[in-house]
């Protein structure tokens, strides 16, 4: 699948005010690109990856993760596979509810790579998130099975044996992750 790319002068404000599309679109360098639509293992790695977050973290009010997040800050706006934040990061309402509006970066973002995604523009996205605050960034690739770690001012890390336990952020030290258990949601 290829991703959609409209060449439009608008500016990030006249981009926000735009309908929101299926698949999300990204405002990125002045240009609108369409995220393509999520397969089997891209839809299946998500949501386990959601939930097995948030059943470490968010019962212990550490942090919480968000599925396709738009997240608007240093001149874009980007919709990561999975967003994870921090407890005292999650932005609120008046009301003291979770903000729809997420004028930040995340503390550890996750991209899933698609059939026919551009592995160099998501790789962009996760170091323009490192650039902005972002302390980690994982890159999965499903059809290799292999996870590239991004760090801030550091080199990046390649995980590719079911024994390799991941890395997270400090502040999130309480989750444990292995190769094996990313990948083994993938089996019935």
């Amino acid at each position: 699948m290829v991703t959609t790319q409209r060449t439009i002068s608008l500016s990030l404000e006249e981009f926000l005010k735009l309908p929101e599309t299926k698949p999300a679109s990204e405002y990125i360098n002045g240009e609108i690109i369409q995220k393509p639509m999520p397969q089997g293992k891209h839809s299946r790695l998500q949501s386990k990856l959601v939930t097995n977050i948030n059943q470490v973290i968010e019962t212990n009010k550490t942090g919480l993760a968000f599925p396709e997040l738009r997240c608007t800050f240093g001149g874009r706006s980007i919709v990561p596979d999975v967003t994870v934040f921090s407890w005292e990061r999650i932005p609120v309402d008046e009301g003291g509810d979770i903000a729809n509006v997420f004028k930040t970066h995340p503390d550890w973002t996750i991209e899933i790579l698609s059939p026919g995604q551009n592995q160099t523009k998501v790789t962009a996205n996760i170091l323009h998130c490192l650039q902005y605050g972002s302390k980690l960034g994982w890159l999965i690739d499903p059809e290799v099975k292999m996870i590239l770690v991004f760090y801030p001012n550091q080199q990046t890390e390649l995980f590719d044996l079911p024994e390799d336990v991941l890395p997270v952020p400090e502040i999130f030290a309480e989750l444990s992750l292995t190769l094996g258990d990313v990948f083994g949601w993938l089996k019935l």
